[in-house]
């Protein structure tokens, strides 16, 4: 069964401008047809929410959470920057105002709650457990005197956390990035790696000799649009992911991102 629980809806093009600058939020500066910018905060390495197609540093980021940002900043009538960063940079980002909201597959927690602004769900997944082929690890238990790796700041590192108290033997070993994670995996410096199923699919399939499997007895953990405290862009966003939900269109993007494209993937492996 597909697992869909997300919003809204709504037609979008948007003025997408890249950059890697840690300048401050881009209000004040416009499109060349006069559209005041946005910043958007991202980690570009979680595919298929956000990732770069033709390797780390070339290209521009694609992906479902950067198809959402464009089509809502667009509905609104603002241009685009996407700045890219470690995912633990990016609360500290929109703190400092160096963002005007981030995307990046994000659980609102209610840690982060305490930091910064939620936009309503859009989209839940489940978490896995990425490991060798023929690891077999399937709980939280199969992994009680393993070396676990985690994405630093994200919600696997703290349920990994939170599990490794029952499990005294667990050693937590955190990095900034998932790819890390996957290359540590196949090193042997760790034995497995807690990510989230949409995004252990894509790594999987670039590494056949690799293997996850959807941690049994959890729950779904959503994910939302990041906003500084107080922002008047939440009340904005959310309106026109409801549209988006109601036209169909986040439909259209989840069949895009999660289904069609990781088909073609399949398809090009084959030919």
């Amino acid at each position: 069964m597909k697992r869909r629980l997300f919003l809204f809806t709504l037609g979008f093009a948007a003025s997408l401008s890249i950059g890697a600058i840690a300048g401050c939020t881009n209000q004040t500066a416009t499109t060349e047809d006069g559209k005041p910018i946005l910043v958007m905060a991202t980690s570009a390495d979680y595919p298929p929410y956000e990732f770069y197609e033709t390797g780390r540093g070339l290209g521009e980021p694609v992906g479902f959470d950067i198809d959402i940002a464009r089509y809502i900043t667009d509905k609104l009538g603002y241009g685009l920057q996407i700045n890219d960063m470690d995912f633990n940079g990016i609360i500290p980002a929109l703190q400092s105002n160096r963002a005007d909201f981030a995307m990046a597959g994000m659980t609102p927690t209610e840690e982060r709650k305490q930091s910064v602004a939620f936009s309503d769900i859009y989209y839940e997944a489940k978490n896995t457990i990425v490991a060798r082929a023929g690891s077999g690890f399937k709980t939280f238990e199969d992994l009680a005197e393993k070396r676990v790796g985690v994405q630093l700041g994200s919600t696997q590192e703290q349920t990994t956390k939170e599990q490794a108290k029952e499990f005294p033997a667990m050693t937590i070993e955190s990095r900034n990035r998932v790819s890390e994670l996957v290359q540590e995996i196949k090193a042997g410096r760790i034995d497995a790696a807690i990510v989230e199923d949409t995004v252990a699919k894509g790594y999987i399939q670039n590494n056949p000799d690799l293997e996850f499997t959807t941690i049994e007895n959890q729950e779904a953990a959503g994910s939302a649009i990041a906003f500084p405290q107080g922002s008047e862009l939440v009340e904005k966003f959310n309106e026109v992911l409801a549209e988006m939900r109601e036209s169909g269109e986040l439909d259209r993007l989840v069949q895009k991102w999660f289904e069609d494209y990781y088909a073609a993937q399949e398809a090009g492996e084959n030919q």
